[in-house]
């Protein structure tokens, strides 16, 4: 598998993480000579990104900071799992900016995969509580509740997966069969 940053980006609850871990198991025990790394708005928030709050501009620093560390892994030959809400077009336009080559070239080292999945279902599986926080004002500027979500572009994205409809080992076939199809690995 070569050396790339494999981008999850949907709401709180949609399973982001869940089908970055199943990725990152199925490639560890399928590629064992790939060096691979997470990363995830929770992990940075707690450490490189712990100065940073909630506002527009606040997490739009986020999620170029993060972008910044995906590059900086990929760099050293790392494939990368990152799972952020990447909550606007803005957001996604930054990503894509920091993993181009040079102005107007293709975009060859990242993969960008929504997980759509609707609000309803993303606040069932609320193991946290953060959305009925969100719903009582406990928590503000919630991504989906109090602030804006912004789906991704077509342009700017590799792979949709509703992961209302798709179980994990489906969905982990579908981002196979994709990262296979657009070069970034190899069936073995």
């Amino acid at each position: 598998m070569n050396p790339c940053v494999i981008w999850f980006i949907g709401l709180s609850g949609a399973g982001k993480t869940t089908l970055s871990d199943a990725l990152f198991e199925e490639l560890k025990n399928k590629y064992t000579s790939v060096l691979l790394k997470k990363l995830d708005g929770d992990l940075l928030r707690n450490g490189l990104n712990n100065n940073l709050g909630f506002s527009l501009t606040d997490r739009n620093e986020n999620i170029r900071r993060s972008a910044e560390v995906a590059k900086l892994f990929y760099e050293t030959g790392f494939v990368v799992l990152a799972s952020f809400i990447t909550p606007t077009h803005q957001n996604q336009k930054t990503i894509d900016e920091i993993f181009q080559q040079k102005e107007n070239s293709e975009i060859k080292n990242l993969f960008r995969i929504f997980i759509d999945c609707p609000l309803e279902t993303c606040e069932q599986r609320d193991v946290k509580g953060l959305y009925k926080k969100a719903r009582t004002g406990e928590i503000k500027e919630f991504t989906g509740i109090s602030s804006p979500f912004e789906k991704p572009l077509l342009s700017q994205t590799d792979l949709i997966i509703d992961s209302s409809k798709h179980t994990v080992k489906e969905s982990i076939g579908l981002i196979l069969d994709k990262l296979e199809e657009k070069g970034f690995l190899q069936k073995v």
